[in-house]
């Protein structure tokens, strides 16, 4: 699946709940239900679900424990906003950059400013999430395709435009809320390209040979 980070909607949580292993998330919206069924994946702030139930008014979809445990969803509660966006179709116009919908991590804003033609949110986050993030480049923050305005070893800063902050939950966050990330894809690949080539696993001749039966 593939997203584009251009939210569709902002829905509202109805429920959230985990049991065992596994939790479950029931979302109000409408836009997203026009052609939703069950099985479509949505990426509700950046993280992508795959739907089990859906009616006129709401969708359900079943959460791993490991994913609430490692995105910034643990900390929703009934009735907060969440930025909502369907898988891209093979038709659609791509707008935003590459989002997969899998998480590289959480961050907290720490600043909330505003300017005369922006408001600027200063996100803090890991060394390790950092590494791929550069300015001008693009980050998803809750699902939303953004561009880094400035990075330092700490932290980075994305400025948005007015109708980002109507069209998406980022108009509600504030200082001390949780965000999920996730790093422009191309930087990762990149990484893995660049680094020395690993040997190949042993096959179960070399193994037997290195150990005297061959």
């Amino acid at each position: 699946m593939m997203f584009t980070g251009l939210i569709e909607e902002v829905g509202i949580v109805e429920d959230m709940a985990q049991t065992g292993n596994k939790g479950r998330i029931t979302i109000q919206c409408s836009h997203v239900l026009e052609d939703a069924n069950i099985g479509d994946s949505i990426a509700v702030n950046g993280v992508c679900l795959t739907v089990t139930s859906v009616d006129k008014r709401q969708f359900t979809a079943d959460v791993m424990a490991e994913t609430i445990k490692s995105t910034a969803l643990s900390q929703l509660r009934k009735n907060q906003q969440v930025n909502l966006e369907r898988a891209m179709a093979a038709s659609d116009r791509f707008g935003g950059h590459i989002v997969s919908g899998h998480i590289d991590g959480i961050g907290e804003i720490i600043r909330h400013t505003e300017g005369s033609e922006a408001t600027y949110f200063q996100i803090q986050t890991s060394h390790e999430l950092l590494r791929y993030i550069v300015k001008k480049g693009s980050v998803a923050v809750d699902g939303i395709s953004l561009t880094v305005a400035d990075v330092d070893t700490k932290s980075f800063t994305i400025a948005l435009i007015p109708h980002t902050l109507r069209a998406t939950n980022l108009g509600v966050k504030s200082k001390g809320d949780a965000v999920n990330i996730e790093c422009d894809i191309i930087g990762k690949y990149v990484e893995k390209l660049l680094k020395p080539k690993e040997e190949p696993d042993a096959t179960m001749s070399d193994l037997l040979e290195r150990n005297g039966f061959v």
